[in-house]
């Protein structure tokens, strides 16, 4: 996910803080259901911007998930790249 600026999250509004709280929420029941592997935010020096690995049928239902994302809906100018991973290496 990819936020509106470079500067976010440390100039978030206070509506934006809300979609994130609303957006924390719906990843994690994502984590509860098995759907979502691992979410998290990733800090460069050029920006933040946030990573969910996901188990879904196809690319179509990734996008959905991302779709539906509470932030992605609250319309404040976040989006998400949907990319495919065709194979992943996890621990024993």
């Amino acid at each position: 996910m990819l936020p509106p600026r470079p500067s976010f999250p440390h100039d978030a509004s206070e509506k934006e803080m809300e979609a994130m709280s609303r957006h924390a929420t719906y990843w994690r029941e994502k984590a509860a259901a098995g759907t979502a592997i691992a979410v998290g935010p990733v800090f460069e020096p050029e920006g933040a911007w946030g990573m969910a690995v996901i188990e879904v049928e196809n690319e179509a239902a990734a996008q959905t998930v991302a779709d539906n994302d509470p932030v992605i809906l609250a319309g404040l100018g976040f989006h998400f790249r949907v990319s495919p991973m065709p194979s992943l290496i996890l621990r024993p």
